[in-house]
């Protein structure tokens, strides 16, 4: 029996051809189940993500919710004691620089840094701004050539308003320079010296306007 050499080769081509077709199968299939499993993986990763990513947004949130809440409560405690100080007829320059901390955001906007405001006293001794003898203190900010001045109480009334219109008169007259801006700062103002001070042009800054 002669064995034919063509027809064998052909067999085993042939088998050689199905094995490599079914490794390749089982590969494919083996390739399809790892992505199907990366994408799961993946999804579920980035499920996870958002789900983390609310919730540092919600966590930011309340954190400066309670960084407002604290200011607030910072603030208040500050023009507890500043009432307190003045009731106890302790009112002084400590009290003074407490209250202008206080509306710090405030005065900034107006272009007043409070830690660079000066007291300025003057005694006029022979009566030639206003009557002899008359203490004149205010508060005095300057700054790129201009000038403000300031008022500084715990409670601002009518009287009060009027005598800083009074010695900031005086004031510009003993400087020779006109005063850019009057500013009142008070943690209470009365309604009507609210009002005087804007028939004065006097700028207001206040934690509270009492009827």
């Amino acid at each position: 029996m002669s064995l034919d050499w063509g027809r064998l080769e052909e067999v085993v081509e042939r088998a050689v051809r199905r094995a490599r077709s079914e490794e390749l199968r089982e590969m494919a299939d083996a390739v399809r189940a790892l992505a199907e499993y990366m994408k799961t993986g993946f999804q579920e990763t980035n499920k996870r993500i958002e789900e983390l990513g609310k919730t540092v947004a919600e966590l930011a949130k309340r954190v400066e919710e309670h960084g407002r809440r604290l200011d607030e409560l910072t603030k208040a405690v500050a023009e507890l004691k500043v009432a307190m100080g003045s009731l106890g007829r302790r009112w002084g320059r400590d009290l003074e620089r407490t209250v202008l901390e206080i509306y710090r955001d405030a005065l900034e906007k107006r272009g007043v840094e409070p830690g660079r405001v000066e007291k300025f006293v003057y005694t006029d001794v022979d009566g030639r701004y206003l009557k002899p003898g008359a203490r004149i203190e205010v508060d005095v900010y300057i700054h790129d050539g201009r000038t403000y001045l300031l008022e500084v109480k715990s409670h601002a009334e009518l009287e009060d308003v009027e005598w800083f219109a009074q010695k900031a008169g005086a004031v510009e007259k003993i400087l020779g320079r006109k005063a850019d801006r009057l500013i009142i700062v008070a943690v209470n103002i009365d309604k009507e010296a609210l009002e005087r001070a804007a028939q004065l042009g006097i700028d207001a800054v206040y934690g509270a306007v009492i009827e």
